[in-house]
């Protein structure tokens, strides 16, 4: 158990009691407990397999490949409209995770199983973009970034890398990378709505201003 994740758990406001119970789960399949992004990660000899999270509404358990799992439950949905790899399940209350705790742990170990098989998800190219060396330093460094941009669609791709190399100087271009690494692997563009409360995404209905 990563110390980290402890602190991660204590810190939130909602969902301590799913977050502890997913972990759970998530160990009891035998993977390891990382921290990144600021969130628990959980690897299978060093690939990323799922994560999870918190959100106002609802907490989530995140695979990496999932659009690769067969989901013979439904339980998973993207994390946005143009997600081409990432599929999560969402809960709203313990009872959601205690009546799901074998089928989430059959996904689990199917997801381990696609790693072993070294099975990758077939994404669309991005065409006629140069990126600035700090992002490609950044995908050598980190894959999961790598697969996640790349998951993006062409216009995602090409908003972050006119933002990125718009910035003259090194250290400038690596922080916006650093800034909107988690967007990234949410698969959430630049210009797309975060608030929560819009259904007309990647518009905002300024809904979030008067709450």
């Amino acid at each position: 158990m990563n110390p980290k994740v402890d602190d991660y758990i204590g810190r939130i406001k909602q969902w301590q009691k799913e977050a502890a119970l997913l972990r759970t789960i998530l160990l009891d399949c035998g993977l390891t407990e990382e921290y990144k992004w600021r969130v628990p990660c959980y690897t299978f000899n060093g690939s990323n397999i799922a994560l999870f999270g918190n959100f106002k509404e609802y907490c989530t358990l995140s695979f990496f490949k999932g659009v690769l799992l067969n989901d013979a439950k439904g339980i998973l949905v993207s994390p946005g409209e143009n997600s081409q790899s990432v599929k999560m399940a969402r809960f709203t209350s313990l009872q959601d995770i205690v009546d799901l705790e074998a089928t989430l742990k059959a996904y689990i170990y199917e997801a381990i199983e696609v790693e072993k098989a070294g099975l990758k998800i077939d994404k669309p190219k991005s065409k006629n973009l140069e990126f600035p060396e700090e992002l490609l330093q950044k995908f050598e460094e980190d894959k999961a970034f790598k697969t996640a941009f790349e998951a993006l669609t062409p216009g995602r791709q090409r908003a972050y890398n006119l933002h990125f190399t718009g910035a003259k100087q090194s250290a400038t271009r690596l922080s916006r990378i650093e800034k909107y690494t988690d967007r990234i692997k949410n698969g959430i563009g630049i210009n797309d709505c975060v608030c929560g409360h819009t259904k007309r995404k990647p518009t905002c209905d300024g809904s979030h201003k008067y709450l």
